[in-house]
């Protein structure tokens, strides 16, 4: 039997996935980060992106969203803390792409920094959707 890690992925809505995993990828401030059974107690900011989670005697990796927040590593215990989380599953690329649309519109005609900023982050989030969707899409086929 492979050893595993309890993962927690938490939203402020709701409780997204919560199980034993091999290992969990997703996107930290500096890089990817991987995350094995065993790792050692780490905690630092995640970026917009995809976690993936690989569970035991399942084939496909299980993919949420999340548009940023904080992942905590504790011996035994994998905890994504996410601004916003969705299930892979339940990602919208029409939603994705008129979001994407939007930010890039709001970027082209700022008014002040403050839009601007706001803007950028929302493309940000958009485009990691996307990204996560088009990672999913390959994963199915």
């Amino acid at each position: 039997m492979a050893m595993t890690v309890h993962v927690d992925i938490v939203s402020a809505e709701e409780l997204i996935f919560s199980g034993l995993a091999e290992f969990v990828a997703l996107p930290g401030e500096a890089g990817e980060l991987g995350i094995l059974p065993g790792h050692m107690p780490l905690m630092t900011r995640i970026k917009p992106g995809a976690v993936r989670v690989k569970i035991p005697n399942q084939v496909e990796e299980e993919l949420v969203f999340v548009a940023g927040g904080l992942l905590e590593v504790q011996p035994g215990l994998v905890t994504v803390l996410a601004d916003t989380a969705i299930r892979g599953r339940d990602l919208d690329e029409a939603k994705a792409l008129d979001a994407k649309r939007r930010a890039e519109d709001a970027m082209a005609n700022r008014s002040a920094r403050l839009d601007y900023a706001k803007a950028q982050a929302e493309l940000m989030e958009a485009v990691a959707q996307l990204a996560a969707i088009q990672r999913l899409r390959k994963i199915r086929h």
